[in-house]
């Protein structure tokens, strides 16, 4: 049997999987992309429910989804929505930092079933901090074939490849 040296990585080296390297100055405005799609199942949605205790009757209520709700069926909760639309485009980059979200909206109804995509956009991008710039993606949340369901905004801080070339332009001293 071999044995494993712990001071030894012989995996170091190889390139990881699902990870972004860029930094602020690659980060191009206007650039787009879209994710994979994926059909949220029942219990994907009736299991977020219970971990975040939402028994909603239109998320959790079958009889009151079709006798009384609106709809005539039953939704995926809008936060299973956003965290699987989201997650669709989600990155490992270790030069960015969540900042914050904007303009969360829910559109339109997804109903168990449903097949849901995410288009990401690049909005805007400006220097902000010493060591990082502030950058402005939106997510569009699509289900079936372009039937837009969810936009919001995602604001992440960035870290400067070069960041003696943004001193002069930035609104707060600092790095974050």
């Amino acid at each position: 049997m071999t044995q494993f040296n712990v001071n030894q990585r012989p995996h170091q080296d190889l390139p990881l999987f699902n990870t972004e390297q860029w930094m602020y100055e690659e980060f191009e405005v206007g650039s787009k992309i879209r994710s994979i799609r994926r059909t949220i199942s029942e219990g994907e949605s009736m299991q977020f429910n219970a971990l975040v205790m939402d028994l909603h009757p239109y998320v959790a209520d079958e009889m009151f989804a079709k006798e009384e709700g609106v709809f005539g069926r039953r939704l995926v909760a809008g936060a299973l929505v956003f965290s699987m639309g989201l997650g669709l485009m989600a990155h490992n980059n270790i030069h960015t930092f969540s900042y914050g979200y904007d303009k969360l909206r829910f559109i339109k109804p997804v109903f168990i079933g449903d097949t849901i995509y995410t288009v990401r956009t690049h909005v805007e991008k400006r220097p902000k901090y010493t060591e990082m710039g502030l950058v402005r993606v939106s997510y569009e949340v699509y289900k079936n074939e372009g039937e837009l369901v969810l936009y919001c905004e995602h604001l992440q801080t960035v870290k400067y490849r070069y960041p003696e070339q943004w001193q002069d332009q930035v609104e707060k001293k600092g790095s974050g």
